[in-house]
């Protein structure tokens, strides 16, 4: 059975990449896309997804916000942030908000390998030094 991904941004062309890029893998399949934090919130508690790409910035309630109350909703759903504005602060601050991993969205091949590692239980930092 193919694991199921929630996909949070709130840019649509953006959404529409990652959900290009992921569904390469015939092991996965998009449960769900949403377009900001409060969406993310709703459909990772509606949706019950295996696994979740959250955006750090968007409107509303960023990516950090929404992963905490992801977090206490579906607590064994691992989340990995997503986002152009990937740094080692930035990556310890998602990590003592719970978030599993952290991957640049200009990182192709590490956003495939940062959901492999989630899925496998294990965490995926991939900050730049």
């Amino acid at each position: 059975m193919a694991a199921r991904i929630l996909i949070a941004d709130d840019n649509p062309h953006m959404r529409q990449v990652l959900r290009n890029l992921l569904e390469q893998n015939p092991d996965w399949e998009i449960c769900g896309e949403a377009a900001d934090g409060r969406d993310a919130i709703s459909k990772a508690q509606q949706l019950q997804p295996d696994l979740i790409i959250l955006d750090f910035l968007m409107p509303g309630m960023n990516g950090l916000d929404a992963a905490k109350e992801i977090s206490k909703a579906v607590p064994d759903t691992p989340i990995l942030m997503c986002t152009m504005y990937l740094s080692r602060q930035l990556a310890e601050i998602a990590k003592s908000a719970g978030l599993r991993g952290a991957v640049p969205k200009d990182g192709v091949e590490l956003l495939a390998r940062g959901v492999e590692a989630l899925l496998r239980k294990e965490t995926f930092f991939a900050a730049p030094n």
